[in-house]
């Protein structure tokens, strides 16, 4: 019995993400205040939404909205439509939007959103009721000074452009800083939707540099095939690696010789799936463990435990997808030496942008793709540096060393503005 309530603990988003805090705390040196404070966000909404449906009933959504930590500045991260987002889930993300900003080093706490729905089982109105009744639910507590939400998992471009309009609305003037991930002409940012995909093919390069890999010719294997799943296998295709794995929601495809990423792409959904056009599929469990140099969880957390850890072949880990390995299976990857990218750097690119796409729409000028690509690289590759080159003098896995450092600016104005 004991054994599995072990285990639920792993797999305990909040609960694992607080204990490596408090590691990374201790290893700073700070004292317990500072974690007390840092454990739970400081502030959480619970909101109710009802929402007329398309067959003229009333239904009622519950949805949230996480602000972990505003010492440094506003709080940011997205907003997920999604049937098994919980409040422990929302609370555990915006923590690690937190660790983001601050790996990354940029002038926000950590925020996140959620509603309790099935967005592939709305139709679009229901879809844009759904997105201006959470705003008008949060915006007491929202707003480019405050709070700027995202996309996230089942949101996109459209969504944030519902939610902007309604946050217009009511505020009675245009701010397109409250919100980032918007459409081009209401003052998005170039490359901000392949953002998250270019941030962890930069990441993956620097692995394989400190691994002596190649890129080209590599052996990758992608799990899921969402927006920064068919973004990154496309940038590693082009790169003259060989995708040898792709899955979605239904399966995966396996192909030692390498799958055709430009035909998959083609055929895939509005929701990222393909695999149901094909006959001979393997279980997302089995791509996992294929041989492959370069594996990449982008999909959803737990994917890699303690009972499928020894038999990962790959020599590079990189987390595209938020908590896809707990604890133990880091553990156990760290001993058998191979490199695992954690999540809060690898998947920094995207809240990098949107911070890019903030800063112009505070300053009403707008950059080339070329100037926001290259402004995404010098950042990354900077987070990835630093994050090693500590895991290595400080003789701690990537982890640890990445939540040392994204904890480190947080708890620094915490107790500058003497909070702690």
């Amino acid at each position: 019995m004991e054994g599995n309530g072990k285990q639920a603990e792993n797999l305990d988003v909040l609960v694992s993400t607080q204990k490596v805090i408090k590691k990374a705390l201790d290893k700073l040196g700070y004292p317990d205040e500072m974690f007390e404070l840092m454990k739970e966000p400081i502030r959480m909404l619970t909101v109710r939404i009802p929402i007329k449906m398309d067959d003229g009933s009333t239904k009622i959504f519950t949805g949230f909205r996480a602000q972990h930590n505003d010492a440094v500045g506003p709080t940011k991260g997205g907003v997920r439509f999604h049937p098994n987002v919980t409040e422990k889930e929302v609370k555990a993300l915006s923590i690690w939007m937190s660790l983001k900003a601050g790996i990354v080093d940029l002038p926000y706490g950590g925020g996140k959103g959620g509603i309790i729905c099935d967005p592939r089982d709305m139709s679009f109105r229901e879809l844009e009721r759904l997105s201006r009744g959470y705003v008008r639910a949060i915006s007491q507590i929202v707003g480019p000074t405050k709070d700027i939400p995202a996309p996230d998992v089942f949101t996109n471009s459209q969504i944030m452009a519902w939610m902007l309009d309604e946050y217009s609305r009511i505020r009675e003037f245009d701010s397109p800083g409250f919100i980032t991930g918007k459409p081009l002409v209401l003052g998005g940012s170039h490359g901000r939707e392949s953002a998250t995909a270019k941030g962890v093919t930069i990441c993956i390069r620097e692995a394989a540099k400190k691994k002596g890999i190649d890129i080209e010719g590599a052996k990758v294997v992608i799990q899921g095939f969402g927006n920064a799943g068919s973004f990154l296998a496309k940038f590693m295709h082009d790169a003259g690696a060989v995708v040898v794995g792709i899955s979605d929601a239904n399966g995966a495809l396996h192909d030692p010789e390498g799958l055709d990423i430009d035909y998959l792409l083609d055929r895939r959904d509005s929701f990222g799936t393909v695999t149901n056009l094909f006959k001979e599929t393997i279980s997302n469990q089995e791509l996992l463990e294929l041989d492959c140099d370069i594996l990449v969880p982008a999909a959803i957390e737990n994917q890699i435990t303690e009972e499928n850890a020894d038999r990962i072949k790959a020599s590079i880990v990189v987390e595209a997808a938020n908590g896809p390995t707990t604890m133990e299976a880091t553990r156990i990857l760290s001993e058998r030496d191979i490199l695992l990218v954690p999540d809060v750097l690898a998947s920094a690119g995207g809240v990098t942008v949107s911070y890019f796409e903030w800063v112009q729409n505070n300053q009403g000028y707008y950059w080339t793709e070329e100037e926001v690509e290259g402004k995404l690289e010098n950042v990354m590759v900077g987070s990835f540096e630093n994050i090693y080159n500590l895991s290595k003098s400080r003789k701690v896995d990537m982890r640890l060393a990445a939540y040392m450092i994204g904890v480190r600016k947080m708890a620094e104005a915490s107790r500058f503005r003497g909070w702690v």
